[in-house]
């Protein structure tokens, strides 16, 4: 079975969107580079569906790509809320990497969307949780941080922590751990990449 890994690009303050969940400079690093990242499951030349919304795809420095493709290709399955799928539209029905998304959500998934979309809408984190290591056997299950992320955490789901901090202070706005409002102590650090705007951090969770 593979690892649980809660993820999220985030401001030095712990916001991964403002209150109006626009990310702002928090993905500009993803753009300031010449190392293009290549979508998981994608031909040569062939990047299918452009997830960086700019039509040029994503050019990274190297050093963030050295570190950032090899996440994006351990990944089977992302687990995502029903707000994230909301305002993406499910990124037209193409994960961004893995071959499925488990979307934590009270609401099936809308009439007539993308109907041969790997999409699996689950009521609760531990079903979704359950449904994604179903999905992805030993590849990675990455959450997306946020509010369904935090729960995740909370309900002690959580394997790793992954961040990537990016040089800016929001002061509020959607908040990387969600309502999570308890302690959860993580291990040192055991991946620290410095890239072009942004610092890559890994922590395993420590566990009670």
């Amino acid at each position: 079975m593979g690892s649980v890994i809660m993820h999220n690009v985030v401001s030095v303050d712990g916001f991964i969107a403002d209150e109006n969940d626009e990310v702002g400079p928090l993905h500009d690093w993803y753009f300031n580079g010449d190392t293009r990242l290549t979508e998981t499951g994608a031909g040569d030349g062939d990047v299918g569906y452009d997830h960086s919304e700019g039509g040029g795809g994503f050019k990274l420095s190297r050093v963030s790509a050295a570190y950032v493709q090899p996440v994006w290709d351990s990944i089977g399955v992302i687990v995502m809320g029903r707000r994230q799928f909301d305002l993406v539209n499910g990124w037209e029905g193409r994960p961004p990497a893995g071959d499925h998304v488990v979307v934590v959500s009270h609401r099936p998934k809308p009439e007539g969307w993308h109907p041969g979309a790997p999409y699996h809408f689950v009521e609760g984190v531990q079903a979704a949780i359950e449904k994604a290591q179903e999905l992805a056997g030993d590849r990675v299950v990455a959450v997306s941080a946020g509010e369904v992320g935090g729960q995740v955490l909370a309900a002690g789901l959580v394997d790793e922590v992954a961040m990537d901090v990016a040089p800016v202070v929001f002061g509020s706005g959607r908040r990387f751990f969600g309502s999570f409002d308890g302690q959860q102590l993580l291990e040192d650090p055991h991946v620290v990449v410095q890239g072009n705007r942004v610092l890559h951090l890994r922590f395993e969770v420590r566990r009670r």
